[in-house]
């Protein structure tokens, strides 16, 4: 709840200001870098990667090393 009136007073202190075209264009430029950062950090698996981490575990399991469901959630866990 806070954050949320603490962002609708700066929005409202935002309106109350005389901004030019100009100013207003750099602001959101300003307000956006964040976003752009942060898309440009994601990662993306490529479907090359898909499928080999498909084939590896098609063929640990044609080889009989599996794991259970525990183990998995245990490496998922260590992993994260």
């Amino acid at each position: 709840m806070r954050v949320s009136a603490s962002m609708e007073s700066l929005w409202q202190y935002i309106q109350s200001l005389s901004l030019s075209e100009r100013n207003r264009v750099w602001l959101a430029d300003k307000l956006l870098e964040g976003t752009r950062k942060e898309e440009e950090e994601t990662e993306y698996i490529s479907k090359e990667e898909i499928l080999a981490g498909i084939d590896a575990g098609l063929k640990d399991m044609k080889a009989g090393r599996s794991k259970t469901f525990e183990e998995f959630m245990r490496d998922w866990d260590d992993e994260v």
